[in-house]
């Protein structure tokens, strides 16, 4: 939601804002930018309070760079196969997008053990049970 989980910016706004420090990380994915606001995350670490992002390996790196004591959890699909899958059932790209999205996903599975946990989303609800898991700290 606008203002609460998300806050959109201009590209050009998105731009001055790398020059400026302004992102504890961000990235240039499939043709738009994505960040976090470094002020959002200090102000919720200041209060005691946890910070979960959704990012991809490119963000992940640089919040690790930043927050060395980051718990890191890579989520995936039991195959690039089982991926093709989804995203063709979901109906939303062409084969285009979909063959990007893929060789993406290859690059960023290439990346996994740089990760502290990793969750294989092939069971559903056995995925969400070790996500949550690892989030109460009852995963090692």
């Amino acid at each position: 939601m606008e203002g609460r989980d998300y806050f959109f910016v201009s590209p050009e706004a998105f731009r001055q804002g790398i020059a400026a420090g302004q992102w504890a990380e961000w990235a240039q994915v499939h043709d738009n930018y994505y960040g976090t606001s470094a002020d959002f995350i200090d102000s919720h670490l200041s209060a005691g309070r946890d910070v979960l992002l959704d990012i991809d390996v490119q963000g992940a790196a640089q919040i690790l760079a930043r927050y060395p004591d980051t718990e890191t959890i890579f989520i995936m699909a039991p195959s690039l196969a089982a991926l093709r899958e989804r995203l063709v059932r979901r109906g939303q790209d062409d084969a285009a997008v979909i063959e990007k999205r893929l060789r993406n996903a290859a690059a960023e599975i290439a990346r996994k053990a740089h990760y502290r946990h990793l969750v294989v989303n092939d069971d559903l609800p056995v995925a969400i049970e070790r996500f949550v898991g690892i989030l109460k700290g009852e995963v090692p």
